[in-house]
């Protein structure tokens, strides 16, 4: 789910640099990575106990998906120490950088988990997430791409599923397209919108959480003068 456009040349990361993260990841205690099977065949050991097990507390959950390197997941932690904050990406030797900074600084309400986005609802129990954030995500564009699309009908009926009643959908993005398309879908279908902007540093009102945390690529969007989006909804 990983945005495919850059707007400067980066190298590509070696794959002794990802073989090594893959092996980091797999020593550090807040990330979790299941095989596919695990979530598909069977019924995943945290499903339902997240709180209990993973977390050792009793704080409200909030997803991250499509986490990228984890700056989003971590900075929402710090800013809000009273929940516990899941950054999810299939790319895991991108989130280590985020899963390595919240163990070296300590942030034990943060943590990573390595699957895919469709799974969710495998990983998750019923109403056991309070807040969803979906940040940057590739707006796919194409038409015989939609279904791949985020905030489509069929992945929101999945996060409704994981989310308490009232639970809360956030999506940031510098994709005019993806926030027309949203917008139109929620309100086609009736589902709550809380808040919603075309550009975000224009507007005074716009949420702290919002505007304080920037993304490596969002640093990057800004800097060209490119329009940040944001929409905070309810699925009904």
């Amino acid at each position: 789910m990983a945005r495919k456009f850059l707007i400067k040349y980066i190298p590509a990361l070696g794959s002794k640099n990802k073989l090594r993260r893959f092996r980091e990841n797999e020593t550090f205690s807040n990330v979790v990575q299941p095989e596919r099977k695990d979530l598909t065949d069977q019924e995943f050991p945290l499903k339902g106990n997240w709180n209990r097990d993973f977390f050792k507390n009793d704080k409200p959950i909030v997803l991250e998906l499509g986490c990228g390197k984890g700056e989003y997941t971590v900075g929402l932690a710090k800013r809000f120490p009273d929940k516990n904050f899941l950054g999810i990406d299939i790319k895991g030797a991108r989130f280590w950088r985020g899963a390595k900074t919240a163990l070296e600084e300590n942030i034990d309400n943060a943590g990573f988990m390595r699957t895919q986005i469709e799974l969710v609802d495998k990983a998750f129990a019923e109403n056991e997430v309070s807040e969803i954030w979906i940040t940057f995500p590739d707006p796919q564009i194409k038409y015989k791409r939609t279904k791949h699309r985020m905030t489509n009908p069929h992945f929101l009926e999945r996060y409704k599923t994981v989310l308490k009643p009232n639970g809360i959908m956030h999506l940031k993005t510098d994709s005019e397209y993806m926030h027309g398309y949203t917008l139109g879908l929620l309100e086609g279908l009736g589902h709550e919108i809380l808040y919603a902007h075309h550009n975000i540093y224009i507007n005074h009102d716009a949420p702290k959480e919002v505007v304080g945390i920037q993304t490596f690529y969002e640093k990057q969007y800004l800097e060209i003068g490119k329009p940040i989006t944001y929409i905070k909804f309810r699925i009904n």
